[in-house]
């Protein structure tokens, strides 16, 4: 992603208002998530869910890889796709594309630099 500034203000909002509504939150993550799982049509919606986030982990794995990243460094991204599915893809999309304007910028400033 060349332009990972829609991404950032998705993760940023989201994240604030994961934030809050789990700080106000009468029940924890987890007894909510088995209050979800207790009925047949949110468990569906909980497992649907889950798939994407299954997916998503999925993309993130292959793209680190072929980036050239470690799978440790994955392992955060994972382990918040697995609690909070969309904020890991968020977050990495949001890095992964930083990362990458970054390294266009240093590359032209090295190539604007290199002697003739």
């Amino acid at each position: 992603m060349n332009r990972p500034h829609l991404a950032l203000a998705a993760l940023l909002l989201f994240s604030s208002y994961t934030a809050w509504t789990m700080a106000i939150a009468d029940q924890s993550l987890l007894a909510f998530g088995l209050e979800l799982l207790s009925r047949p049509d949110t468990a569906q919606v909980v497992i649907d869910l889950y798939l994407l986030g299954a997916m998503a982990g999925t993309w993130i794995y292959r793209d680190a890889r072929a980036r050239g990243y470690s799978w440790v460094s994955m392992l955060p991204y994972l382990a918040l796709t697995m609690v909070f599915l969309s904020i890991g893809p968020l977050l990495y999309i949001v890095t992964v594309g930083y990362r990458g304007q970054r390294r266009k910028v240093l590359k032209a400033r090295a190539s604007d630099s290199a002697p003739l």
